[in-house]
């Protein structure tokens, strides 16, 4: 019987046309958090620092209060920080991430068994 691909699972929160948070923002959060830097976290990512600052904008726009705030500043100065909403944001949605994958797991297991081996990348 061969191996069942892997499935992963993605959530996303959608406010209105906007994604208020999925898994490529809360790495972004999560990355500011650990650097203190918008640039740094998207180097981390593979990102571009205007595509990290467009994120971090809409994510800022969605939420009652900004998740992330920063300050101007070239080499040793500036930099950015969660907010207390922002790792409040973002610990909820890490929660509501093992949450759904602990519940989705026999239901991904059933439809991985009824999938075929995935493509290798070229």
């Amino acid at each position: 019987m061969p191996r069942a691909a892997p499935l992963r699972l993605f959530l996303r929160l959608e406010l209105g046309p906007d994604i208020a948070i999925g898994p490529g923002k809360a790495d972004l959060l999560a990355g500011i958090a650990e650097t203190g830097s918008i640039a740094a976290a998207a180097r981390r990512m593979g990102m571009s620092y205007k595509r990290a600052w467009l994120l971090v904008e809409t994510m800022n726009g969605c939420f009652r209060e900004p998740l992330v705030i920063s300050a101007r500043g070239g080499k040793g100065a500036g930099g950015a920080r969660l907010t207390a909403e922002g790792e409040a944001v973002l610990a909820a949605y890490r929660s509501l991430q093992r949450d759904a994958e602990l519940a989705a797991a026999p239901h991904a297991r059933a439809i991985a068994r009824l999938a075929r081996e995935p493509k290798p990348r070229p």
